[in-house]
């Protein structure tokens, strides 16, 4: 499994460990990703996804995963989520 959020693209950074003597050594600085299902109310069902807790708390903060999907960028989106938002967008479309 990657170490990247699906909803933000967020990933693994690079820095240092920085003693009090100032050595500097390698480290990895990891995003907190958690296994989580999200209800999709257009769909009418859950959505497994490896988030972020960033992410999840914009998912919040947006209104639910069919805004916060209507207004991410294509680019940043999983397979997986790329999915979904065009299921939703299929689903909408037939709604109408």
């Amino acid at each position: 499994m990657s170490r990247v959020c699906e909803l933000t693209g967020k990933g693994p950074m690079t820095g240092h460990n920085v003693s009090h003597a100032n050595n500097k050594t390698k480290r990895r600085f990891l995003p907190n990703l958690n296994d989580v299902t999200l209800q999709s109310e257009t769909l009418g069902r859950g959505v497994k996804l490896r988030i972020s807790a960033s992410a999840l708390r914009s998912v919040d903060h947006r209104g639910g995963l069919d805004k916060f999907l209507d207004k991410a960028k294509d680019a940043e989106l999983s397979a997986t989520a790329l999915k979904v938002k065009k299921e939703i967008a299929k689903a909408r479309a037939a709604q109408a």
